[in-house]
């Protein structure tokens, strides 16, 4: 995450960074360090951990965030102490049912955004039809997408197919979209697995637990694909000379569905940004989430995702709070 941080910090983002200040040597300006040696990234209970750990490292950059000292959490360590640090601490939007994790699938020429891909095993309609507002919100503030197509991942592209909880969200997304309060959004209906990769939608909405399972397939799919790939080419003369022939068309190819390319998941629905990288990630996949955390502070996704529910009339209804909420950056 250092090293990350560091390369994020050479590409003009600052950085404040909690960990073993011990373990983390020189870093360059534009990094600066707050000394947090606890971890809780491999408790069995994140929830608990988070509770009653407030030196852990994870808990104090979200306060710090919470606080206004930073604009954006990012993440090194397990999803669900950062799910839970954040929720405890930074808490949820108003008007916010659950947060989400969204993350721009590395598929080349049909870019799509995924979500929940793990937040939330399980999910009720009025979770989805939110979600459906956030992956949108997000592929337009940051990812630049007019009007995203937005489709719920199902078994099957007809209305009638899919779980009951599929079926009740697609109910009242296409009644949305039928008397004209689907806001930034086209839906697009179901769509099966195969669409993922075909671009058929630009936002794709599921549960945490299929999102998850789907997210994981196709990430093992894409290194399964690279490591054929370098076998093959190294496999005789022939492969190898063709290797070098294709090596510029290739490296381009790899980096198109490299899951270090986007960076990490976004973590949508809390009052300030967060942005979840893998654990195994190279320090350039650190580099890219931290600057996707830059990136989506400095487009206010935060704002433009409650504004997106909020025109949609898609918000939790709760009683007024007698304090005014800022959902921009200060």
């Amino acid at each position: 995450m250092a090293a990350g941080a560091a390369i994020a910090a050479e590409r003009g983002a600052r950085v404040l960074l909690f960990g073993p200040a011990a373990e983390l040597g020189d870093l360059p300006a534009g990094v600066e360090v707050e000394d947090a040696p606890v971890s809780i990234a491999k408790m069995p209970d994140p929830v608990k951990a988070a509770r009653t750990t407030p030196e852990a490292s994870i808990v104090r950059a979200a306060r710090a965030v919470a606080e206004g000292r930073a604009d954006a959490l990012v993440c090194a360590g397990g999803t669900g102490a950062a799910l839970a640090a954040g929720m405890f601490n930074i808490k949820r939007a108003p008007g916010i049912y659950r947060p989400a994790l969204a993350l721009p699938l590395p598929v080349p020429e049909h870019p799509v955004t995924l979500l929940d891909v793990g937040a939330n095993a399980d999910a009720r309609r009025e979770h989805l039809v939110q979600f459906a507002y956030m992956g949108a919100a997000l592929a337009s503030s940051v990812l630049g997408v007019r009007r995203p197509r937005v489709g719920l991942l199902s078994n099957g592209e007809e209305s009638g197919r899919g779980s009951e909880l599929v079926q009740e969200a697609h109910a009242e997304l296409a009644a949305r979209a039928g008397d004209g309060r689907d806001g930034i959004l086209e839906f697009v209906g179901n769509v099966e697995g195969d669409d993922l990769v075909a671009g058929r939608a630009d936002v794709i909405v599921t549960d945490g637990f299929t999102g998850n399972v789907a997210l994981k397939l196709i990430e093992g799919v894409s290194q399964t694909i690279i490591a054929g790939i370098r076998t093959a080419a190294r496999s005789s003369l022939r492969g190898r000379a063709g290797g070098l022939l294709l090596r510029g068309a290739l490296g381009g190819f790899r980096e198109e569905i490299d899951p270090e390319t986007p960076g990490g998941a976004y973590l949508l629905g809390l009052r300030r940004l967060g942005v979840v990288p893998h654990g195994r990630f190279t320090r350039r996949g650190f580099a890219n989430a931290i600057l996707r955390a830059d990136l989506g502070a400095r487009e206010d996704l935060v704002g433009a995702t409650h504004r997106a529910l909020q025109a949609a009339d898609a918000l939790r209804r709760s009683p007024v709070s007698a304090q005014p909420v800022s959902l921009t950056r200060p």
